[in-house]
């Protein structure tokens, strides 16, 4: 992920910000945890001025909270925001996968080209690859479906599941082959002439993705 820098100070803050937002995706900051001004300063070498530029755009961003003096906590993911982003998705995305069934020819492509993907990272022990293509594989249905600000809405999603697919990833056993298995199962359904297959197989892996997140709670 990269932003657009200009001016030291900003190159600064932008370094400090990516730095944080990898480490509380994935999980090097698991939520709960303080971390300090000066510590964020010390791991990306810039000073405390930029570093807490970068907290106050992670803040308005819902993934840490600011105490004067003490740092930023951390922000846990709750059971309220996991429901809450499952029914997101499932609205977005069962919406997505109605509309693109007529152009499904064009879409097969793009979503062998990811899964390939999540079979390399998978294979390597690529986690961070492996929620890579993994996203890129459920943005790109919805991309499809040509509702841009349904697909805006889908990307704001974006972090939020990353820190849930990659708690998933990291603690449930065996999740990695069963989402390669139900992605695989969504191709399938392309390649059929039944919509409601290809409809019932992009609902089924939001219902485990669901499941599987219950558990970790």
């Amino acid at each position: 992920m990269t932003y657009p820098s200009t001016g030291t100070g900003r190159s600064a803050a932008e370094r400090a910000y990516r730095h944080l937002k990898r480490a509380v995706l994935e999980q090097i900051y698991p939520g709960g945890q303080l971390v300090s001004e000066g510590e964020i300063a010390e791991a990306t070498g810039v000073s405390r001025t930029p570093v807490r530029e970068a907290l106050l755009r992670l803040e308005s961003e819902g993934l840490v909270k600011l105490y004067p003096k003490r740092g930023a906590l951390i922000r846990p993911v709750s059971a309220r925001e996991t429901a809450d982003v499952i029914e997101a998705r499932r609205l977005v995305e069962l919406h997505a996968a109605e509309r693109v069934w007529p152009r499904r020819a064009a879409l097969r492509g793009e979503l062998a080209d990811r899964l390939d993907e999540m079979r390399r990272a998978h294979a390597a022990g690529d986690l961070t690859a492996l929620m890579a293509a993994d996203r890129a594989f459920h943005a790109a249905v919805v991309a499809a479906a040509g509702n841009e600000i349904l697909t805006e809405l889908y990307h704001r999603l974006r972090d939020r599941q990353l820190r849930m697919g990659e708690a998933g990833f990291r603690l449930s056993p065996g999740w990695a082959e069963v989402a390669l298995a139900e992605h695989a199962a969504q191709l399938a359904a392309l390649d059929g002439d039944d919509p409601a297959v290809w409809r019932d197989a992009v609902a089924g892996h939001i219902d485990s993705a669901a499941a599987m997140l219950g558990t970790l709670r």
